[in-house]
């Protein structure tokens, strides 16, 4: 069986949760079938990787429209496979039509929806339409989707509710416990302008309206004030949503200690370095299909505190591993708070909670790590998505 898996991240061009899941899904399932991948972006040495550009007609064009420009330089290079697997609206559209074309089976993975994230059109204009008429057509026309959670299975059919449920499948997201794990380097960890000597709450994500930064960054004026806030945050989406961020960093700043906001690039060394070191994670998302990020850092043995929206419960067991956050949301897409303050008030309540209660979250990060082996292994994953193909290949034939 041959399969092409089409993704716009893909090493060394990755920003996000789906580019990890991509890079690590392909890496276990070449142990037992072949796998194309078609990324897009620079030129990759690796093996069975080929990359495509965006069509130099379309350089000066809206984002959305060189998105599809680089879906139809991948359609024809499909031909040959047995099934066509892609990852986020970029990929949807070339999975789709590779679809059509080639007359074989297409499945989705979903690590987001459009409908729950009507923000993007601050960053999209109107490449946001265009980027939710490509998901829904694929979604529509998939042999099967792939849900990250349960969670994530639920708004595929709330957004999307012409589908038949029997189509939406469930495989988690992984981790791999070898490549992220605790790490000791008090050099590095003052290097990065962290005092061990004192607690830590560490935020990583991308400065985006679901990643909930500035609900994180209000409860933080909250904290005792002893407690180090570490933001691993870049990227933004919009000039406002940065603006909005630096304001209320420039306003902790000036009323405590113990803000330090790393906004590159950290390679995996520096992050299970912070991460070990933590005596807390957090992930106040107030939209998340799953968060490979909170896998992350119960492989490195840190207890999480995550919001109780989403996937997140699937992940962090209350009481456990970790602690969530209660939240009631607007039922909008947005993922808004109904009450705002209340929600940033709990999330300093719990935040509190742990952080100062250090032995209990040593024992919630040693029992993270031990649920993030035993239950996310890609492995497992790379097994449950291997019978997929199969199955959606039978039938097609």
């Amino acid at each position: 069986m041959r399969v092409d898996v089409v993704t716009k991240e893909y090493p060394p061009e990755i920003y996000g949760g789906a580019g990890v899941h991509v890079t690590e899904l392909v890496k276990a399932l070449r142990e037992s079938i072949e796998v194309q991948v078609r990324a897009f972006g620079a030129e990759r040495a690796e093996p069975g990787t080929t990359a495509y550009g965006v069509p130099t007609e379309l350089s000066s064009a809206n984002a959305a429209l060189q998105t599809l420009g680089t879906d139809l330089e991948i359609v024809t290079d499909v031909a040959g496979a047995d099934v066509v697997h892609s990852h986020t609206w970029y990929a949807n559209f070339a999975g789709h039509l590779a679809s059509l074309l080639h007359g074989i089976p297409h499945i989705v993975t979903a690590h987001s929806l459009e409908p729950l994230r009507p923000w993007k059109a601050e960053q999209l204009g109107g490449g946001y339409a265009v980027s939710s008429f490509i998901e829904k057509t694929a979604y529509e026309g998939a042999a099967a989707i792939v849900a990250v959670s349960e969670g994530m299975r639920g708004d595929i059919l709330r957004s999307y509710p012409s589908l038949d449920p029997a189509k939406v499948r469930v495989i988690y997201n992984g981790i791999d416990v070898e490549a992220w794990h605790p790490v000791d380097d008090p050099d590095l960890l003052a290097q990065l302008g962290v005092d061990a000597s004192k607690p830590s709450i560490v935020f990583v994500g991308r400065i985006t309206r679901q990643k909930g930064l500035p609900y994180l960054l209000r409860a933080a004026e909250q904290l005792p004030p002893d407690v180090q806030l570490v933001l691993c945050a870049g990227a933004p989406d919009t000039p406002q949503i940065m603006a909005e961020v630096e304001g209320l960093v420039k306003g902790l700043q000036e009323t405590r200690e113990g803000v330090v906001w790393i906004d590159r690039l950290l390679s995996r060394h520096e992050l299970c370095t912070l991460l070990s070191a933590a005596t807390t994670f957090v992930c106040p998302s107030v939209y998340e299909p799953l968060g490979i990020v909170n896998l992350e850092a119960m492989a490195c043995g840190a207890a999480v505190v995550g919001t109780a929206t989403g996937g997140i419960p699937e992940v962090v067991a209350d009481g456990v591993t970790g602690r969530l956050v209660p939240i009631e949301q607007v039922q909008d897409g947005t993922g808004t708070p109904i009450d705002p303050e209340k929600f940033v008030d709990d999330l300093a309540r719990v935040l509190t909670e742990v952080v100062t209660d250090p032995e209990r979250a040593a024992a919630y990060g040693r029992a993270g790590r031990e649920r993030a082996s035993t239950d996310f292994s890609w492995g497992a994953i790379a097994d449950a998505t291997r019978a997929l193909y199969e199955e959606v290949s039978a039938e097609a034939r």
